[in-house]
């Protein structure tokens, strides 16, 4: 039977005033919001709740500007999940390590070396920061934001009990050790089941026996592993002679706990280790100091990586929106602010972080003796920690300085990463 006109209007007449309604609501949605909205990439799980504050009070400032808040469960996987897909955040934080040496290299981030905020920053770690990676020569691909101190965590009140003095060399570090162990006290806690925690204390020893030019040389094919790690590994191995029985059963929480409850007198960690061990509400001071690697305190230096960099899109759509927001974050108070809650170190000339853990630390990045980490030259087809891990188990230096030289080899042909890597 034929339809009719009429009979068609009365049918499509409430699905046309709904799609009316919505098309409607959409239309006020968007004209109630006109502001540029901008992807903020978060990638420390512990300040969530600080970030989206600072985004809310951005927004309040800059009324023009919204900010989105990405704060993945796996942020350097869900990452390169987006760089695959060319879907890179408008604004980004993440750690300064070899995996941002190779998207700096790649021409992922933009470069802000002529933006007034990077004279601001303690030229040490812009430093560190081109040592990762450059998209060409002389590129500061990200803008430093806190850094963190790694040495040598200690417990004030178990050495002022003990009569052990803090150590200025290595040799007293391992007098140190053996003077707690006589003492019924476990020296250092070992983490093995989280390998990473080796890394630690890896940085300082071969950052201060390797020679100034070891990764140019090794990068060159110039040197390599078995001659100058050596000093570093030898010495690695001892210090974990003194750790608690069985250390693979243990990992970083583990430590941090037990070291909380006057386990051990030391870790081999750095003070973004502090929050997590003054959770734990330990009835003592936490000192810190760099790792002496030598018997020579001149040549002590404290390994300080930048905990957290601000970068942007290269291509982003938003750049001056972007840049704002980034300038917005390395306030003087925003930065001390985030620095006093995670005992981290402030990258901004002029600013310190009071906290007593810090004390013994903060005259060596007032002078600027400080160094990158050696591992963060590694990208993850090189497996470090792992060699690492089964090294600290067997002893075997031989077998550990062939295996990583192996590793690196296979890898180093097609690199892109490290030592401000430059391809073109």
């Amino acid at each position: 039977m034929p339809v009719s006109v009429d009979h068609l209007r009365l049918r499509t007449g409430p699905f046309l005033l709904g799609l009316l309604l919505v098309a409607a609501t959409l239309t006020a949605c968007s004209g109630g919001d006109s502001r540029t909205t901008i992807t903020f990439f978060q990638f420390k799980p512990e300040a969530q709740a600080y970030f989206q504050d600072l985004a809310r009070q951005f927004e309040a400032a800059n009324p023009d500007v919204r900010i989105v808040v990405d704060n993945p469960a796996e942020p350097e996987t869900a990452l390169r999940t987006r760089l695959v897909k060319n879907d890179v955040p408008d604004v980004m934080s993440l750690n300064a390590n070899g995996p941002f040496g190779e998207w700096a290299t790649a021409k992922i981030f933009r470069d802000f070396r002529d933006e007034p905020i990077v004279d601001d920053v303690n030229p040490a770690y812009l430093e560190v920061i081109r040592n990762l990676g450059q998209g060409s020569r002389g590129e500061v691909n990200g803008v430093p934001f806190a850094a963190n101190a790694s040495g040598l965590l200690y417990n004030k009140q178990l050495f002022a009990q003990h009569e052990v003095a803090v150590p200025r060399t290595f040799d007293q570090l391992i007098a140190a050790a053996e003077k707690f162990k006589a003492a019924g006290i476990t020296p250092f806690y070992g983490m093995l089941a989280d390998y990473w925690t080796a890394q630690s204390p890896l940085a300082p020893l071969t950052a201060q026996t390797q020679g100034d030019t070891f990764f140019e040389d090794r990068f060159a094919g110039e040197t390599d592993f078995q001659t100058g790690w050596r000093e570093a590994m030898e010495k690695l191995a001892q210090l974990f002679r003194y750790t608690q029985p069985d250390p693979l059963s243990k990992g970083y929480e583990d430590g941090t706990a037990a070291f909380a409850a006057g386990d051990s007198a030391m870790l081999l960690l750095g003070s973004y280790a502090v929050p997590q061990i003054r959770a734990s509400k330990p009835k003592f001071e936490v000192g810190s100091i760099p790792l002496p690697a030598t018997d020579d305190p001149s040549r002590t230096t404290l390994v300080s990586g930048v905990d957290v960099v601000l970068t942007a899109s290269r291509n982003g759509e938003h750049p001056e929106e972007s840049q704002r927001f980034i300038d917005f974050l390395m306030g003087e108070k925003v930065m001390s602010d985030y620095c006093k809650a995670q005992v981290a170190v402030p990258t901004r000339k002029g600013l310190t972080n009071t906290d007593p853990a810090l004390a013994d630390v903060q005259p060596y990045v007032n002078a600027g003796r400080i160094v990158g980490f050696t591992d963060h030259q590694f990208i993850l087809a090189i497996p470090l920690g792992p060699l690492l891990q089964e090294f600290l188990l067997d002893g075997d230096v031989d077998s550990f300085l062939r295996d990583l030289d192996d590793a690196w080899d296979k890898v180093a042909k097609r690199r892109t990463w490290g030592l401000g890597a430059v391809t073109s």
